[in-house]
C-alpha cells in the first residue's frame, strides 16, 4: 500500500506526467492507519496519517473522495501555524478544487500556496495545469457562443428567405 501511494507521488515529479490519481485500496489504507494510530499514536503520527488520507483523497477518481478531502482540509487550515504545512494544505486543497472541476477557486488556493513557497515545483505544475484548463474551457465556451450565434443567424435568415419567396 505505502509503495503504491510512493510510486503514484514519485509519479508526478516526471516530466509529462498528469496529477497522480489515486485508488480505492490506497485510501483504505491511509483510512486503516489513521484508525490505527487514532488512539496509540502521538499527535505527529496522527496529524501525518492525516494529511497522507487527506492527499489520497484530493487525488482520488471518485468525487464523493474528492469533496471528503476537501472538507478534511478545509477543517483542519485554520488550525495550521506553521507556514509549510500551511502551503501544503492550500495546495491539497487546489488538487481537490481542481479534480472536482472548482477551477477558479483552485487557481486562487494554488496562487496562495506559491505566495508562501514560490519556487514549490508541483505547485507551478498545478498553476500551469489549472490555467490551461480554464483557458481551454473558455475557448470551449466561445467555439459553442459562436456556433450558437450562428444557428440562430441562420434560422432567422432562412425564415426571411422562405418569407420574401
Amino acid at each position: 500500500m505505502i509503495s503504491q501511494w510512493l510510486d503514484s507521488v514519485t509519479s508526478f515529479f516526471n516530466p509529462g506526467q498528469h496529477l497522480p490519481k489515486c485508488n480505492r485500496d490506497i485510501i483504505l489504507g491511509c483510512e486503516k492507519e489513521v484508525a490505527e494510530v487514532e488512539n496509540s499514536g502521538t499527535d505527529e503520527q496522527k496529524s501525518e496519517s492525516i494529511m497522507r488520507l487527506s492527499w489520497a483523497l484530493v487525488h482520488s477518481t471518485q468525487l464523493e473522495d474528492v469533496q471528503r478531502g476537501i472538507a478534511m482540509l478545509e477543517a483542519s487550515l485554520s488550525g495550521t501555524n506553521s507556514p509549510s504545512q500551511k502551503s501544503e494544505k492550500l495546495y491539497l486543497l487546489s488538487v481537490g478544487c481542481y479534480r472536482s472541476g472548482e477551477y477558479s477557486r483552485s487557481l486562487q488556493l494554488v496562487e496562495k500556496c506559491l505566495e508562501i513557497k514560490p519556487d514549490w515545483r508541483q505547485a507551478l505544475y498545478l498553476e500551469k495545469t489549472v490555467i490551461e484548463q480554464i483557458t481551454k474551457d473558455g475557448v470551449i465556451g466561445v467555439g459553442i457562443s459562436v456556433t450558437t450565434v450562428g444557428l440562430i443567424a441562420g434560422g432567422i435568415i432562412t425564415a426571411l428567405a422562405s418569407r420574401k419567396s
